[in-house]
């Protein structure tokens, strides 16, 4: 079929007198074809009419399609069993020609970015290769919408402390923040809603207000709304992270930092200057660092373990030994591990990622060679009862034993010879210590049914009368 530029060509030169024959052999066409374009005197092509084989199926194609949920595998199916012809292609096709369970897709948006006005963070998980394994992180990006300077690291995790130490460090990296940092719905910095109804956590709204800007959200599905972080993230994987050899999480984020330099001034084509040259522009409307910007930390109370260490993500941590036992408050910073008694620090670590159920240990946290840690005598209830009762020595022993350090049996023991008489109480936990019994309100009975008839008899004025009529 003819294009409209061959029609209008064949026109023209109708209209200049020549022939049918002269034409068709100018243009390289058919005869015929150049005779039925001077008829039809329009140079609009024609809409080409042809039968669809699925047309007379439209009322079940739409019935099956609400039916299958817009599965046309399933339709093309049924339709088969009640005596279609027409293959899978051909109901694909007719669907997508009349609308039928596809929408055509909208047309990409374009947006403008003055200086200083938004900047865009998102994540993405990559593999790296640390220490000679092969390492899932999270690329964590920020990118300034305007000049697209870009600043990227990388996580072994990412909660929202990791969000919070990530944008402090990007925001001092550009010397400043936007206006509005544009993120997706992720539950990082949500606490509830999407798009334009989204909720940031409380946490995230003091922390962007210590910056001066506030998070917004991108309705979902709108991919085009972040391309300024998002298409960054495949040059993040094959221009930086493939190939790499990295000693560990720290050498990786520093070789990160110093490609973000590289990149930043490096010559874009598309932007027709380097990221840095906008920066230039942009810097004096971003929204200045406080004066004092205190450093993220997360707070965990912990206490300290039989070992004198505090756990921390699997992670152990030692404490001074005199310490063991007492709750303290531990900081946790991106490169540290702070350990406080009250306002004090008491010990300080560098932060180890793992692997896990690692030892950190201070040496100076641990007692002096061979000053172990100092036995403790027996528990003042043990010395009471035995001081009252020596008989009670084999006893206490196996109380003890079942106990497992437990003061709470010895102090009720305690608290029945002082309420009971002395020979039932001893007669009871002699059968006790022979038939190995720790449980004391089973003793208690025992002792209660010894005693039974001595001090719980009625007096005799309490006792009814009795009834003569009867």
């Amino acid at each position: 079929m003819l294009d409209e530029a061959t029609r209008t060509a064949i026109l023209k030169l109708r209209e200049k007198g020549h022939g049918s024959r002269r034409i068709a052999t100018a243009l390289k066409v058919a005869r015929e074809t150049v005779r039925e374009v001077i008829r039809s005197g329009t140079a609009k092509v024609p809409p080409m009419e042809r039968d669809e084989a699925a047309e007379p199926w439209r009322e079940q194609i739409l019935e099956l399609h609400a039916r299958f949920e817009g599965h046309l595998g399933r339709v093309h199916e049924e339709l088969v069993k009640k005596g279609a012809t027409f293959s899978y292609q051909a109901l694909t096709a007719f669907c997508r020609k009349h609308g039928i369970g596809h929408t055509p897709a909208p047309p990409a948006g374009h947006y403008d970015f003055p200086p200083g006005t938004e900047m865009q963070h998102d994540t993405s998980p990559h593999w790296a290769n640390i220490a000679g394994v092969d390492t899932k992180v999270q690329s964590a990006s920020l990118v300034l919408c305007f000049s697209r300077m870009i600043f990227f690291q990388q996580y072994l995790r990412f909660t929202r402390f990791e969000c919070k130490a990530f944008l402090a460090e990007a925001i001092a990296y550009f010397g400043g923040a936007a206006d509005v940092c544009m993120v997706d719905n992720t539950h990082v910095v949500v606490a509830s809603g999407t798009g334009a109804d989204m909720v940031p956590a409380p946490e995230m709204v003091a922390f962007g207000e210590r910056y001066g800007f506030h998070f917004e959200a991108h309705e979902k599905g709108d991919a085009n709304r972040s391309a300024r972080v998002e298409a960054p993230f495949n040059r993040i994987d094959k221009g930086f992270l493939v190939g790499g050899d990295f000693k560990d999480l720290a050498d990786l984020n520093r070789q990160a930092r110093a490609k973000c330099d590289e990149w930043n001034a490096k010559f874009s084509n598309k932007l027709h200057a380097s990221r840095r040259e906008l920066f230039a522009v942009e810097r004096p409307h971003l929204k200045p660092l406080p004066l004092h910007v205190p450093e993220v930390y997360q707070l965990h109370v912990r206490t300290v373990d039989a070992e004198g260490y505090v756990h921390i993500n699997r992670i152990r941590y030692s404490a001074p030994y005199r310490l063991i036992g007492r709750q303290l408050e531990v900081r946790e910073t991106m490169d540290r591990v702070e350990l406080y008694d009250g306002p004090r620090t008491v010990a300080a670590h560098a932060r180890v990622p793992g692997p896990l159920d690692t030892r950190v240990t201070d040496p100076a946290h641990r007692p002096p060679r061979g000053e172990g840690r100092v036995k403790q005598g027996p528990p003042p209830e043990e010395a009471t009862l035995l001081e009252a009762e020596p008989r009670l020595v084999g006893y206490l022993a196996l109380l003890k034993k079942h106990a497992g350090g437990r003061r709470s049996p010895l102090r009720r023991l305690l608290s029945m010879l002082r309420d009971y008489p002395r020979v039932p109480f001893m007669a009871a936990v002699t059968g006790a210590e022979q038939y190995g019994l720790c449980d004391l309100d089973r003793l208690e009975r025992m002792v209660l049914r010894q005693i039974a008839h001595d001090y719980f008899i009625l007096p005799i004025d309490r006792i009814e009368p009795e009834n003569d009529d009867e």
